[in-house]
């Protein structure tokens, strides 16, 4: 009954999909378990609908599969679908804010989350939440360390420190898929330095302040490839890192990427916190970090449909960024310029549905956006094509997804794959020439 173990570059994307792979099971070998138990049918679309569709088992199904995978039948009604199934190691909040307890987070993480192939939260409904609100009630701790090893110097930090921005323009470009292992090996050497080497307090922050942002690149990278559980962890590490450093701005970034994740998988309330978390905490920060922190609570207020508060937000943004060009600002929110403030400001009012509005942002971030960031271009030329194709303007639509679908299929972001897949998957609805020519253009790249 069991096949080989799947390669390891595949998505798990539901917990049952990570059991079967944890038993070497098929889709087939798991409806089979749960027909011998029933004396049912074992028809494999049964799997497929409840790892793909989100379509929930009934209890009679679940139980025979908690029978089989040695789970308490009170635990499955406690918990629910798919919470009870076992997925294997979940994320702590017990690690202290410390610097002993960053560095720790660190080499738990840096390596292990790389090879996480979950894709899927495992962090459960409010844990997140709970972070952000220990990070913000936790005060930031001074450091003594001098560990054994080599001393790191004003150069090999400056090292460090220079390679981040590659880093970026190497996401940005190429997608998550492309860069993680590379930013994770980063990670890992600036790890071991923690643990091994001797240095200055001053030269400690920085090294904490570079962890912090390769965990923050990793986990982006992660979540753009699809790999949730990854991007958790790396991000968690990365927020105690940030902590340590006493870089309350760098956590706050972090905090801002977590809530989107929250937007992406549908835990609305959730994201909003947390980018209510990320703003509270960074009221000092430049201009330009406040006007992105402020988009992102602006967003998580337009995916609950609070427009007033989302519209109040949007106008605090366009006050901090009309003065974000006269402040000094972190290397890491460079990114954060005026085509990416009017892409945020965009996806709020497409959201919303206000089609209209998020066509007008959408044509001036496409006029200002770097040719480098060829995924990020990809993003909002779908995004500019839901909302013409929202206004009745079919060809514009389809012209819209014609430009971005090479950039899309060169990349290895599945973000874009899904966005890509879904405005395709709703304009083939409607039988015009521009669809048609465009479904077969799609299928070509996409193969």
């Amino acid at each position: 009954m069991t096949r080989a173990p799947s390669p390891r570059s595949q998505l798990l994307v539901h917990p049952l999909s990570y059991v079967r792979e944890q038993r070497s099971w098929t889709q087939q070998d798991l409806v089979n378990v749960i027909a011998r138990r029933l004396n049912t049918a074992a028809r494999r679309e049964k799997a497929w609908r409840w790892e793909r569709w989100g379509v929930v088992p009934d209890e009679d199904t679940q139980l025979a599969l908690a029978d089989e995978l040695g789970v308490d039948r009170q635990t499955v009604k406690a918990l629910g679908w798919p919470h009870w199934l076992p997925t294997g190691p979940t994320i702590s909040t017990a690690t202290p804010w410390t610097f002993d307890g960053a560095v720790d987070l660190l080499d738990d993480t840096a390596g292990p989350a790389v090879l996480d192939r979950r894709g899927f939260l495992i962090m459960h409904a409010g844990l997140a939440v709970a972070i952000a609100e220990r990070w913000l009630a936790a005060e930031s701790p001074r450091i003594n360390a001098a560990l054994q090893g080599g001393r790191v110097d004003a150069d090999l930090l400056d090292c460090f420190e220079q390679r981040l921005p590659a880093l970026r323009r190497m996401d940005a470009s190429l997608g998550g898929g492309s860069v993680r292992s590379l930013v994770d090996a980063e990670l890992r050497l600036v790890t071991d330095l923690l643990r091994q080497s001797s240095y200055s307090e001053a030269s400690a922050n920085r090294l904490l302040t570079v962890a912090a942002e390769l965990g923050r690149i990793a986990g982006w990278a992660s979540f753009d490839a699809g790999f949730h559980a990854a991007a958790e962890r790396y991000w968690l590490a990365a927020l105690h890192a940030a902590h340590s450093a006493s870089d309350r701005a760098a956590g706050a970034n972090i905090l801002k990427c977590m809530s989107l994740q929250r937007v992406d998988t549908e835990r609305p309330t959730e994201a909003l916190r947390l980018a209510d978390a990320a703003w509270a905490g960074a009221k000092n920060a430049p201009a330009r970090v406040r006007a992105m922190l402020t988009t992102r609570l602006a967003r998580a207020h337009a995916v609950l449909g609070e427009s007033v508060a989302c519209e109040r937000r949007l106008a605090e943004a366009d006050t901090e960024m009309s003065r974000a060009d006269d402040q000094t600002s972190p290397a890491w929110a460079s990114y954060f310029d005026h085509a990416e403030y009017s892409a945020q400001v965009a996806a709020c009012y497409l959201l919303l549905q206000r089609h209209q509005a998020s066509d007008q942002w959408l044509q001036q971030t496409l006029a200002l956006q770097p040719a480098e960031r060829s995924r990020d271009r990809a993003t909002y030329l779908i995004w500019r094509a839901d909302s013409v194709f929202n206004l009745g303007d079919i060809d514009h639509a389809c012209a819209l997804v014609a430009e971005a679908a090479p950039d899309v299929a060169a990349s290895r972001s599945v973000r874009n794959h899904r966005r890509l897949l879904d405005i395709r998957g709703r304009l083939t609805v409607h039988r015009h020439p521009a669809v048609t020519a465009l479904d077969e253009r799609v299928r070509t790249l996409l193969a």
